[in-house]
């Protein structure tokens, strides 16, 4: 009677490798040596086959047996039987191609790891695409350690994904010697975990650039600001990230417009946003708003916003637009108090209060020449070669 083979897949803990070794043995026959089983390190499944036996139906009771696929062939196929799609696979191979050929069991080991965090496979291309080599580095170092520190620190698993899909670098830094130090800094400082979680998110580059010493504590002091205000956790991780050379230029440049330095730290505590535009911006802005808009320096320091409106697409045009109905001796008139108001409206807010509420000839005149005044770039732009120092501020 013809032998029937059932065709089955049983999950194991390792995969045995058996290499094919032949040593002589007596009479000069040569014979094969019995295998020798050595262990992988990895989780596979590959298939079996059995031969019909009277124990069959009580291993059939015993053992369950998946229908699921071999062993994996290539990275990806460990991809995308860890859950991502073919788009994902093709984005990842995109943003890291050394991915294609990378070790199997190193490349599970990783994902593995990764699947503990809890994320998914949308999380793992935005991880990819924010962070390629990341699976060229040793996440697994201090791993156990670090998800316990960062479940304490951010206090749910949810968030721990999120800080990770935004910065995959929480799981690269030196977890003792950078990584807890800085966190134990900001908590010396006052700056609560509550306040501290949404500046690990929203600023990556918070834990490798934060320094404090002398010269920063004592620019955050002349801030007056307290610990309790909702900025202070701003003006503080802000001054910390910042080249102590950086803050001393800023620092000087409001001082060339008359600023003293009580009244600039005063700005930088109640806007400390501030500290992150460029010198070239604020200087750029300043000469506009006393040169054209005749107004007293000390304007900025009751609405800063007037540093981080854009100059070619708001502030000139916008401006412009106020002398062209005041020439036309329109109504309403963008002046005085209105002027600031009208500079801190939407587009669209602006548009229909100051141009659509004319007769439609007039408007039509009023558009042509807004749109013009917003068309004039930059003198000399297109050559402006930009000098990039690193980080920003």
């Amino acid at each position: 009677m013809k032998a029937r083979f059932n065709a089955a897949v049983i999950q194991f803990r390792f995969l045995f490798r058996i290499p094919e070794i032949f040593v002589p043995l007596a009479f000069d026959s040569p014979s094969p040596k019995p295998p020798i089983l050595k262990l992988c390190r990895y989780w596979t499944t590959f298939a079996t086959t059995t031969a019909p036996s009277p124990l069959g139906e009580t291993l059939d009771g015993k053992v369950a047996i998946q229908e699921v696929g071999g062993f994996p062939k290539d990275s990806t196929d460990v991809f995308r039987r860890w859950g991502c799609s073919d788009a994902d696979i093709l984005q990842i191979f995109h943003r890291r191609p050394a991915l294609r050929k990378v070790g199997l069991a190193n490349l599970q080991s990783k994902l593995n790891l990764l699947s503990a965090l809890g994320l998914n496979s949308s999380d793992l291309v935005k991880v990819i695409n924010c962070r390629p080599r990341l699976f060229s580095c040793r996440i697994n170092r201090c791993f156990d350690e670090r998800l316990e520190f960062l479940l304490k620190l951010f206090g749910s698993r949810e968030v721990v994904v999120k800080a990770i899909t935004r910065n995959p670098s929480l799981l690269t830094y030196d977890f003792h010697n950078k990584m807890k130090p800085v966190i134990a800094t900001y908590d010396e400082l006052g700056v609560s975990r509550k306040d501290l979680i949404p500046m690990l998110i929203s600023r990556p580059t918070l834990i490798p650039r934060s320094s404090l010493n002398d010269g920063k504590l004592d620019y955050i002091r002349k801030t007056g600001i307290s610990k309790d205000s909702k900025m202070y956790k701003y003006v503080v991780t802000l001054i910390a990230v910042s080249r102590i050379e950086t803050i001393r230029e800023k620092l000087a440049n409001f001082e060339k417009f008359g600023f003293s330095e009580d009244e600039v730290f005063g700005l930088f505590g109640r806007s400390p946003l501030i500290l992150t535009l460029s010198i070239d911006k604020v200087q750029r802005n300043m000469t506009f708003i006393l040169g054209t808009m005749k107004l007293p320096a000390s304007v900025v320091l009751g609405h800063p916003f007037l540093l981080f409106c854009n100059l070619e697409a708001v502030l000139k045009p916008r401006v412009l637009l106020a002398g062209k109905i005041q020439d036309m001796d329109l109504i309403p008139q963008i002046k005085g108090p209105a002027m600031l108001r009208a500079l801190r409206m939407k587009e669209k807010r602006f548009v229909k209060a100051f141009v659509n509420c004319h007769p439609k000839d007039v408007a039509y005149e009023l558009m042509k020449f807004y749109s013009n005044a917003k068309d004039v770039k930059r003198l000399a732009e297109a050559s402006k070669t930009n000098v990039h120092k690193g980080f920003p501020f």
